[in-house]
């Protein structure tokens, strides 16, 4: 006898119809591979009278998320509400309850991913989330489980699709990131109010989760360095292309020696050879090391009613066999192989440093003792023909350097009189 799996949406958005539609659509295909049926039962939304583009029966909408928890026959809810003070709330609701938990709610576990699998540890309830990062890319399975015998030297990502959109077009048309962005919304990449995608923290949350997860503690947010792609101009893309790189904004979690671990998320440049590279428009690619596997890639939408919704239904998968055959808590593990992370001023990189100077003898002397000064030393120096907002541009790249003097050192260039404007930095990722 096929059994049956209760589900209650809380969300019925553009993921959450996603999944109602393909849980329809594939639902005998689950059945014949897994030996149940899921069977929506309950789906919590703010408006019952909104309009949808995936129809569901009438009898199934409330608008209180609680009436999924009160519902015996729910077995998991699947939370897809955005924002966090609600979610979480109704999160913890559910683990007290019994209930599965499956979230795509990158903010919420970023923020909250400790306080939530504490008490998922102690409930013995599994909270699934391979939605919560890189779409329908099952990023999250394979650092849990295929790279469990691996220790992880490094994770780079390209976890944001409008960021990978609009730099993939400056970089392609020679355009700035105002027009490109305009036009990212008109077509439906970007949302009307971009903000977490251009300033890096929707990439941030999901590379927090990553870090969290193969490191084995919660990484607090406030220790991650977060800067957005919005002062990357068409010229920064220019010369970044005649230095051989292109221009990401990516997700860097690294381990050093000692066990410390870094994370930021930045506009970088990448060598073009780099297969990170070569990842435009809205996809998203997650390139993992480990110390037994090597080197590997994962490549796919990040985003999107069906990749996403792909993730959930693995999830729903996951929560199936836990049904089956009730085992040690998944979903996240600590363990204390690892210290803390890195303070970010700590950090080591190289960089990309964008001057406007004055055309006159003596300025490149300047520049060269100020960062000299500070120890920093030049790896090259390039002077463009023409000019940038009026100025002579002057590109330098520059050796490692921790950020905090790096910083500072930056300040103090763009106070000389010889130089024009406001300094860009941007870091250099040689993926060594």
């Amino acid at each position: 006898m096929i059994r049956k799996i209760g589900i209650g949406l809380a969300g019925f958005g553009t993921v959450g119809a996603g999944v109602y539609k393909n849980l329809l659509r594939n639902g005998s295909l689950l059945e014949q591979r897994l030996g149940v049926k899921f069977d929506v039962r309950r789906i919590a939304v703010r408006d019952l009278q909104k309009v949808r583009d995936v129809d569901a029966p009438a009898e199934l909408f409330t608008t209180s998320p609680d009436d999924l928890l009160l519902d015996s026959s729910i077995d998991v809810v699947v939370e897809l509400m955005g924002g966090i003070d609600i979610p979480l709330a109704f999160v913890k609701k559910a683990i007290h309850s019994g209930k599965i938990v499956v979230t795509g709610n990158k903010a919420l576990l970023a923020e909250h991913g400790r306080e939530i699998f504490e008490l998922a540890h102690e409930k013995r309830v599994p909270v699934f989330y391979e939605a919560a990062v890189a779409g329908g890319i099952p990023i999250i399975k394979s650092v849990r489980e295929a790279f469990v015998g691996n220790r992880f030297e490094a994770i780079h990502g390209i976890l944001n699709g409008t960021s990978n959109y609009i730099l993939t077009r400056m970089t392609e048309e020679g355009a700035d990131f105002a027009p490109v962005l305009a036009d990212a919304q008109r077509l439906g990449y970007a949302e009307a109010d971009p903000a977490l995608d251009v300033n890096g923290w929707d990439a941030a949350h999901k590379a927090i989760i990553l870090a969290s997860l193969a490191y084995g503690f919660w990484i607090n947010p406030a220790d991650v360095l977060v800067e957005g792609i919005e002062k990357v101009t068409a010229a920064d893309i220019r010369f970044a292309n005649e230095l051989n790189y292109r221009i990401k904004l990516l997700a860097s979690i690294k381990a050093d020696e000692v066990g410390e671990i870094e994370v930021r998320v930045v506009p970088t440049l990448i060598p073009k050879s780099h297969v990170l590279a070569s990842v435009n428009g809205v996809f998203n690619a997650v390139a993992v090391r480990g110390d037994v596997v090597g080197d590997a890639l994962f490549y796919g939408r990040g985003a999107g009613q069906d990749p996403t919704s792909s993730s959930v239904l693995a999830d729903l998968a996951e929560a199936a066999a836990f049904l089956e055959s009730p085992r040690a808590c998944i979903g996240f593990t600590s363990h204390d192989l690892y210290g803390r992370c890195k303070p970010i001023d700590q950090t080591l990189s190289k960089y990309y440093l964008r001057l406007g100077v004055e055309d006159r003898p003596g300025v490149l002397a300047q520049i060269a003792g100020t960062l000299a000064k500070a120890d920093i030393g030049i790896l090259s120096v390039i002077q463009p023909e023409g000019l940038v907002d009026g100025a002579v541009p002057l590109i330098l790249t520059l050796h490692d350097a921790p950020y905090g003097p790096m910083k500072k050192t930056a300040d103090e260039l763009a106070s000389l009189p010889c130089v024009k404007g406001t300094p860009l930095l941007l870091h250099m990722e040689s993926f060594s």
